[in-house]
């Protein structure tokens, strides 16, 4: 578990009370995915907060697509248009993580502001109804928008990680990551017995013909390397997510390929 001392301030928000991060703390799961940002986050942290202990053991299996909507009528065009503008996400997730990521070669920190408005569904509302500029939203969310005739400014996929304790070892891990390897092949060659999935969730605001699956891209597990560690932690540290003083050897373990 990563050892980490030191005055730099992140706000602790409420990430370990999550879902996922309840049910693994309690015991009831050893592995769990996230976006590859959040995982960072819970690894270099959970020590902190003298929680279950975890470690990256993988990039993971499936990639979000994540865009930046704002109102059909609005009067921002482009990224760097939203300039001290409120884009909404969900504090310390993957809409927020990204939104960092796809902004950042166009504003600079200070000028990059988010805010909370709630689920997906509540943010597209929010810039429909004029509450907020811009929402970071993904599929179906995104072919919602664009049924609504929000306009996109610029979207992109979000990686995945996976975190796992000490009590999961190796052969079991890669059998886990081989078989969403399997899973990853047959949805790569047809998703559409999956889609209903993604209908589901929108609560008939979305019609199967009307979900665009061009959107959805996966690839199988693979090592969390030592580069991907050091670009990625150095990136979540300067945007005060996560403490500095964290290494690749007490963060991650590749054990499924060892």
């Amino acid at each position: 578990m990563a050892q980490v001392t030191t005055s730099h301030f992140v706000k602790f928000d409420s990430v370990f009370d999550r879902p996922l991060d309840s049910v693994y703390n309690e015991g009831g799961i050893d592995q769990y995915r996230m976006c590859e940002w959040g995982i960072m986050k819970r690894a270099v942290e959970a020590n902190t907060q003298g929680l279950r202990g975890r470690k990256i053991v993988a990039l993971g299996a499936s990639m979000s697509k994540f865009a930046i909507v704002v109102a059909g009528n609005s009067k921002y065009y482009e990224p760097e248009m939203l300039k001290n503008q409120p884009i909404a996400v969900t504090p310390n997730n993957g809409s927020d993580f990204t939104t960092l990521k796809m902004m950042e070669g166009f504003l600079a920190q200070e000028h990059l502001k988010r805010t909370n408005a709630g689920s997906m569904l509540k943010r597209l509302e929010a810039v429909r109804d004029g509450k907020v500029a811009a929402a970071s939203v993904m599929e179906p969310w995104i072919s919602v928008a664009q049924k609504w005739g929000l306009r996109i400014l610029i979207e992109s996929h979000s990686t995945r990680s996976e975190a796992a304790g000490d009590d999961l070892d190796g052969p079991t891990l890669k059998k886990m990551f081989r078989a969403q390897a399997r899973a990853v092949e047959l949805i790569e060659k047809d998703p559409t017995p999956f889609i209903h999935y993604f209908i589901r969730e929108t609560g008939g605001l979305l019609k199967p013909e009307e979900f665009q699956t061009w959107r959805l891209l996966h690839a199988a597990p693979q090592p969390y390397t030592h580069e991907r560690w050091e670009d990625t932690y150095n990136w979540t540290v300067k945007w005060n997510m996560t403490v500095p003083g964290a290494t690749y050897e007490n963060t991650v373990d590749n054990r499924a390929w060892q």
